[in-house]
């Protein structure tokens, strides 16, 4: 197909682009185009200097969307984050001043250091794609991607992601520390300046929304569909899980899935990328009982013992027919 062949190379433009600043973290850098495919949102979880906010910047310069950073701290405001109403004296009338969330890729920065009031205020925009303000509603624009980074280690002065707030993230990216080579290579590269000042666009935001349309052409079979519904079932009723993943979330599985398999030169969905992306798209929903915390138990973990037990349909699935 025409259409996915082009998406593809869009996609693979962006991943290109983003690894001329990070350097080691193709997975990362691979689940953040996934995530921008798929329509979705991404929470980038990890401790300070890894590059989290350095991922969401690559992004939006590979892709040419405008691009807005919000700070969150405890005194932060709604309004500093939707925007308000001025009053114009030479007018005589309130005009509206957008806010920072309504650009084409927001980087929300250290999310979890504002109060859930101030966290609220990103719910609108990132599931109905509008903001309304005294009244009135705005259209966020097309493509729109909120990107946010949260430090899991420390708690001091940060306030926990309520779970309305964590559904709507697509998938959670953890980079990780580098290893001693990839870190030689960093200090190399960034010896005269950083290379995220030279970073050019890589293609167009209407390009951007065009591989997105594509994403959603790939071919999922039903029995891959059944799959995605059965993990999600599974959590659940998982006896160390105490709040399973919503409906929405087997529906980010099943873009995020299209997404993959797009990136990856494919026009239909293997049951391997269902299985692979599944961390990311769902451990961050789970709520785990206190008795497998007790034990040492996380999210993660649980969830590999959801995906244990849950049947895989094999490749070949009924009615799957590969076009490639």
């Amino acid at each position: 197909m025409p259409g996915l062949k082009q998406a593809e190379a869009v996609s693979q433009r962006i991943i290109a682009n983003i690894k001329k600043v990070i350097i080691g973290k193709d997975g990362a850098v691979e689940l953040a185009a996934v995530a921008l495919l798929a329509g979705g949102h991404a929470l980038i979880e990890d401790v300070p200097g890894v590059g989290k906010t350095m991922l969401a910047r690559s992004l939006a310069r590979s892709t040419g969307c405008s691009f807005k950073r919000i700070q969150f701290t405890p005194d932060l405001l709604p309004s500093d984050i939707t925007g308000v109403f001025i009053y114009n004296q030479r007018t005589g009338a309130f005009e509206f001043r957008p806010g920072p969330v309504l650009a084409q890729i927001v980087l929300a920065d250290e999310i979890n250091r504002a109060t859930s009031k101030t966290q609220s205020a990103l719910l609108e925009s990132m599931e109905e794609r509008q903001v309304t303000v005294e009244g009135v509603t705005h259209p966020t624009p097309q493509p729109f991607m909120v990107m946010a980074t949260e430090n899991p280690i420390e708690y001091e002065g940060t306030f926990p992601l309520p779970e309305a707030q964590l559904d709507r993230f697509t998938l959670r990216i953890t980079l990780g520390y580098p290893s001693p080579e990839q870190e030689v290579a960093i200090l190399d590269q960034q010896q005269l300046a950083h290379p995220i000042d030279s970073l050019q666009p890589v293609t167009t935001p209407q390009e951007v929304i065009e591989a997105q349309e594509a994403a959603r052409q790939v071919y999922v079979d039903q029995l891959i569909k059944q799959y995605v519904v059965s993990i999600a079932d599974a959590t659940r009723k998982a006896e160390d899980v105490s709040l399973g993943v919503s409906p929405r979330a087997s529906l980010h599985l099943f873009r995020a899935a299209q997404a993959l398999a797009l990136v990856r030169g494919r026009d239909y969905v293997l049951p391997d990328d269902v299985k692979e992306l599944a961390p990311a798209v769902l451990s961050h929903r789970l709520l785990v009982s206190p008795q497998a915390r007790i034990r040492g138990g996380d999210a993660r973990q649980v969830l590999v013992n959801v995906l244990a037990g849950v049947p895989v349909p094999g490749t070949r699935a009924k009615g799957w027919v590969p076009t490639r």
